[in-house]
């Protein structure tokens, strides 16, 4: 089963801490942060509009984007970002844990205090 952009987008901003940011011209992607830390986002103009972009680890990168339909995300690819084009085609359970990745590498960056705050840790 696949997900949805719609889906998607709702899973992104449900994990705990996460904040949504639209920013317009010349931009045009919708970006979601946990703290000041990118872990995922879509792009919202055409020719590229719902492609979505995550960073994942360094040794899936070159895996990940010999898969029909993801890429090397541009100007991140350096970063370790990849660009799915359609999410729609790949498997929920797999987009899923993709995601989570970006998500907990995006709070590895935080300050110990930051985490707790953001994900409501004791």
């Amino acid at each position: 089963m696949a997900m949805d952009t719609e889906s998607l987008k709702r899973f992104c901003a449900a994990l705990p801490g996460a904040r949504v940011q639209l920013y317009e011209n010349p931009s045009n992607v919708l970006v979601y942060y946990l703290g000041q830390r990118r872990f995922a986002y879509f792009k919202t103009s055409e020719p590229e509009r719902w492609r979505f972009s995550i960073k994942v680890a360094p040794e899936r990168f070159l895996e990940l984007t010999d898969v029909p339909g993801i890429k090397p995300a541009r100007w991140m690819a350096r970063h370790h970002w990849v660009t799915i084009v359609d999410v729609r085609g790949v498997p929920e359970a797999h987009l899923r844990e993709l995601v989570l990745w970006s998500y907990h590498k995006a709070a590895d960056g935080l300050s110990r205090a930051r985490r707790r705050e953001l994900l409501g840790q004791p």
